[in-house]
This record gives C-alpha cells, structure tokens and sequence, in this order.
C-alpha cells in the first residue's frame, strides 16, 4: 500500500535512497535531490517537508518542498525555493497525486496564502500558471570543435575574442575568487546577493556535482565566474558573476565556452543554460547562442489570494526598490542581502 512520508532531517539511510530514486527517474533534476534540505534550513532558516511516497519500502516519488515566511510577499509552500525547477518526480501516476494531494493539506495546515510548484511540463491545465520563465537546453555534441561550430556566427567570434585575449578558465576548491565577482554583479543590477555561506554550503553538500570555474586574465585577474551543478550527464551553469571589464575582454563568453569545452571532455551531454525571464537581456544572450527556449510551467493552488504571485524584478513597483540597492554601498548591501533575499526563494 503506498505511503506518503516525511523525510527527516539527518537521516541518512532515507536521503540515500531518496537520492538513488532521484538519479533514475527520467522527471527529476539536481533540485531534486535530498541534499537541499539541509541548505535551505540550515543557510535560509526555512522549514523544509521533503515528502516521498512508496509501497512495499519502494519508494515511487519524490516532492521536496519548503515553506517561506516573508514580511514583503507573504507565506508560501514552494517547490522549491532557489530553484528552476521543481514539483513532483515520480515512476506512477498513483504516486504524483497522492504526492500532490499530501502538499495541498500541508500548505492548508500552515495556513500559506499559495502552494507553488516549478514544474519542467504542465501537470494541471485547470491551475493558475506562472507563464513569465523558459528554459535552454541543448546537446553538448562529443566533438570539442563541433561543438564551436555550432554556435552562431558573432556568438563564435565573441568566443574567440576571449581566446584571442589569452583568456584562461580555472577550476577554484572555493569561492574566494567567485564571491565577489557574484555579489558586484547582482549590486549592479540592483538586487541582494545570497551569502557567502551559502555558496560554501553548496561546494560542502553536493561535492564534486558543484563546481566553481573562474576566468582569469593573463595578468592573472579574475574577470568571470560560475558554479555550475553537475547531474547525471547534464551540466546546469547556476550562479554566475563578472567583473566590469570582462565584456570588453569577452570573459564571460569565454566563459561559458570553456565551460562547454571541458563538460565536452567530461562526456557530458547537455548543456543546460538555466532559467531567464522572457524579453530580457540574458533570453536574448542564451537565444545567441543558438539555445531554443522552452516555457516552464510553474502552477499554483491559490487559498489566500487572487493571482499568482509577481516577486520578481520585472515587476514594475519594485523599480524603485532595485535603484534604491543599486545606490546602496556594496559592503552594506553585501551584510544586507541575505536578511532580505531569504524572503524571495
């Protein structure tokens, strides 16, 4: 008989098995797997409820979900917070209903104003849908050369230009080179930075599956950097930054090459540029780069108010806030940030 279960903090031999089920169903990704549970409630204080369903101690599917409090947006249920992804990931139908049926009771006992589920593909055609964010992926081909020649024309030369201006990409143990080039860029755009920790916690959690790849000049200044995530044969570059000068330098697009170039090597398969806002400059930059987007389907169950939620910064009454931070001194934005985007999953 099938079971709806709560995975429990600290119990390894259950988060063993949750992440051998999440490795082989075809539905689940790197935001899937158990280790997000100890991030979020250690690093962002949320309580998490990572529920799987199994019969017969198999278990069938998975639903990590965590619950956000905020003061500026409310009180949600959210699978999952800091992620592109999310919802259920399951072998049966049987199981993502029962799984789904458990998260609507849940997010009625808090008491949430809204359950939120980041799925890949829509699941309910009747629920209210997030229609704002695409994804793109594309297959990393097996020939390092191939895969040059196969991104568009001024894209390539931009590419080039990096390699032409003896750019290099290094592998960090750390974030000591990623952090800032991470937190000026998100203080220029004029939004808070996740913490340090929290980009620690990552490395420590997830091993060798999170990596940080850092650009540099040939005086040896870091110009670029990314953490990417690392599952089964996909590469997903997450969390990146750049230093002012490394659009003239082209880093950042020698970046994503040299990212491509060694996934290549690694035997890799796909390419996974992550998630952008339709109509903004990254869609545009990802679109040159020869990526198709794909529409993510994120669905709510409503209880405490009207529309889906609009926390995001096209929203057009937070312009004032984002110029607000962009003027704010990077020190104190950089203590501030993690207070404030902890509240915004």
């Amino acid at each position: 008989m099938a079971q709806v279960l709560r995975l429990q903090p600290n119990d390894g031999p259950t988060a063993a098995r949750w992440d051998e089920f999440v490795l082989s169903c075809p539905g689940a990704t790197f935001f899937h797997r158990a280790g997000w549970q100890r991030v979020l409630r250690e690093c962002m204080r949320h309580d998490t409820h990572f529920l799987y369903c199994q019969t017969d101690g198999r278990i069938e599917g998975v639903l990590p979900l965590a619950h956000v409090r905020s003061l500026l947006f409310g009180s949600s249920l959210v699978s999952l917070p800091f992620a592109v992804y999310g919802g259920v990931a399951a072998t049966s139908p049987a199981a993502a209903d029962a799984l789904e049926d458990a998260a609507q009771r849940l997010a009625q006992q808090l008491g949430v104003a809204h359950l939120e589920l980041r799925n890949v593909q829509a699941r309910h055609a009747d629920w209210p849908a997030q229609d704002l964010y695409v994804t793109f992926r594309k297959p990393i081909l097996p020939d390092v050369e191939a895969n040059m020649l196969a991104i568009p024309r001024k894209q390539r030369a931009m590419v080039r230009k990096g390699i032409k201006n003896e750019l290099r990409g290094e592998i960090d143990a750390g974030v000591e080179r990623f952090f800032p080039l991470y937190a000026d860029n998100v203080h220029r755009h004029g939004t808070p930075a996740l913490s340090r920790r929290y980009f620690e916690a990552l490395l420590s959690e997830f091993g060798r599956d999170a990596e940080v790849l850092t650009v540099v000049a040939p005086d040896g200044r870091a110009l670029s950097s990314v953490l990417s995530f690392y599952f089964r044969d996909e590469v997903l570059p997450y969390y990146a930054g750049d230093h002012v000068d490394a659009r003239e330098l082209a880093a950042n697009d020698f970046k994503y090459w040299d990212l491509m170039r060694r996934a290549c090597a690694r035997g890799i398969k796909l390419f996974d540029y992550g998630r952008s806002k339709q109509g903004t400059g990254p869609y545009s930059f990802k679109k040159n780069w020869g990526f198709e987007p794909t529409p993510l389907r994120y669905e709510y169950c409503l209880y405490k108010r009207d529309a889906v939620p609009q926390n995001n910064p096209a929203n057009a009454k937070y312009k004032f806030l984002i110029e607000s931070w962009r003027r704010m001194p990077l020190g104190f934005a950089n203590w501030l940030g993690p207070y404030v985007v902890r509240n915004l999953g």
